[in-house]
């Protein structure tokens, strides 16, 4: 391959780990020049990554340097302050532009506007580029210039946004400088556990990198998409693309799921089960929503987006019961396999995710925060919007929530998407031989049907730990109070409008 005399260019890869549909590596390639493929890892950045992400982290980049090995190129790996990193670099290779595709979350943000401008004040061609979201927040406003605080028009004001461009296909060779820049080792950024090692299970369930993620589309589009509607819900078929993780680090774009879905539909293959299609690009339009209420309103990890739940009575006492719900301890078979499933595999089924969330904020009134911050270290597909906004939604308080009131009945819902119990034998083997009748719950079992499961009440697998009725009652109880204070605030202050 001719090495380029002209200053290279570096593309700064960040959770845009892939090379096709990849704005600013094409609009890189486009100047012709040499280009410097670079990570930066800094452990001071405000959202680092947990437990489970770092893993896959790890594992992604190092497909990513693979691909980029195969077309004569490489990652150069850095750790440290970004922006200092940034300013070795230039000075190392003479590079005169540095590309990178934005992230959304407001540190990021920050961040990213700091270093545009101080590349740029010093004659430093600073460009960033758009492949992470199909519409960015700022293309999709209300009629009257707000943010949609409610999804389903904001999905309709995305959907007249398509067709979103075909994407790029990955470049079959990349210009490589006339020298290559010092790259630390991936293992000294020390993202894989050490001893002990939990990340095996990690490892049986998820391949990271770009071509896992295309294949998984593939297969997706192929055998699950005409039937996505009516199995989704269900946590003990595969049912679902499992392509959350392979977004968030951006091993494959929105634009790329989008349109193997349009070609797929295009194709006639699904004719007769278009609805089904159509619910599944609704699910990819949340994303977006997730990503456009962190863009509008950047408190949303902390703060409740429906402010009067600042003042939710929640429990100070929790302790025991929150390590009981982290561990799949709670004795409702439902959340327990669900969370023994996010601790070995670093996923949770996004139905029972909702019902285990419920679970914590509404039976055991942990705020939603405690239940974020534990999704964030634990989950393969960790991401800040989505995180951020499906808690809030659970917990009722975000945009367009489900409303406080709806409590998930626990049983109810096993027996509803686990019929047969299947989804609850793999992750809870202690409850595997009781009859389908009993699976959701166990506590009702005879004497004779323990037996026969090799089961002691209470003691082989935990007793519920709270009531179902009387948690139901007291977060109703919970929810009338701030309702009652909200409306007696209303009235003092002689506020309009509706009250919670």
């Amino acid at each position: 391959m001719t090495v380029s005399s002209s200053p290279p260019t570096i593309v700064w890869f960040r959770q845009d780990l892939r090379l096709a549909d990849n704005s600013a590596l094409r609009s890189a390639l486009e100047l012709g020049g040499p280009v410097i493929p670079v990570f930066i890892f800094d452990p001071a950045y405000a959202n680092p990554p947990g437990g489970a992400s770092r893993w896959w982290l790890h594992r992604s980049l190092e497909r990513l340097d693979r691909s980029l090995s195969a077309i004569g190129s490489r990652l150069v790996v850095r750790q440290g302050k970004t922006d200092e990193i940034l300013d070795d670099l230039i000075a190392e290779t003479g590079a005169s532009r540095v590309y990178w595709n934005r992230l959304y979350e407001p540190a990021a943000i920050e961040r990213d506007m700091a270093i545009k401008s101080s590349l740029r004040g010093r004659g430093i061609r600073a460009e960033s580029y758009n492949s992470a979201l199909l519409v960015e927040p700022g293309a999709v406003m209300t009629g009257g210039g707000a943010p949609y605080r409610v999804y389903t028009p904001f999905w309709r004001a995305c959907r007249a946004q398509a067709p979103f461009g075909r994407p790029e296909p990955a470049p079959r060779a990349i210009p490589k400088p006339h020298s290559w820049p010092g790259s630390e080792p991936l293992d000294g950024l020390a993202l894989l556990p050490t001893a002990p090692d939990w990340s095996g299970g990690l490892a049986a369930a998820w391949n990271p990198g770009e071509a896992s993620a295309q294949a998984r589309l593939g297969e997706f589009v192929e055998d699950g998409l005409g039937t996505y509607k009516s199995r989704r819900d269900r946590p003990d078929i595969d049912g679902t693309a499992g392509l959350s993780p392979h977004l968030h680090f951006g091993e494959i774009g929105p634009r790329q799921v989008w349109q193997a879905v349009s070609d797929r539909l295009d194709s006639g293959a699904l004719a007769g089960c278009e609805s089904e299609a159509e619910v599944f690009l609704k699910e990819l339009v949340w994303r977006e929503f997730s990503y456009h209420l962190l863009f509008h309103f950047p408190d949303l990890p902390r703060a409740p987006l429906n402010r009067r739940f600042a003042a939710f009575p929640w429990s100070s006492d929790h302790g025991a019961q929150l390590r009981a719900w982290q561990r799949g301890q709670t004795g409702y078979p439902i959340v327990d396999a669900g969370m023994r499933q996010l601790w070995q595999t670093g996923w949770m089924h996004n139905r029972v995710r909702m019902v285990a969330a419920s679970f914590l904020t509404k039976h055991l009134l942990v705020p939603w925060q405690t239940g974020a911050e534990w999704f964030w270290d634990t989950l393969v597909d960790a991401d800040l919007a989505s995180n951020s906004a499906s808690w809030q939604w659970v917990a009722g308080c975000g945009a367009d929530a489900a409303p406080y009131f709806r409590i998930f009945n626990p049983v109810l819902q096993g027996e509803k998407f686990d019929p047969l119990g299947s989804y609850v034998r793999r992750w809870v083997p202690e409850l595997a031989g009781l009859p389908d009748h009993r699976i959701h719950r166990p506590w009702e079992a005879t004497a004779a049907e323990l037996a026969d499961a090799g089961l002691k009440s209470g003691t082989d697998y935990p007793s519920p730990i709270i009531d179902h009725r009387m948690a139901r009652q007291r977060a109703l109880e919970a929810y009338e109070r701030i309702k009652k204070e909200d409306n007696t605030v209303r009235s003092e202050l002689n506020i309009p409008g509706p009250a919670l």
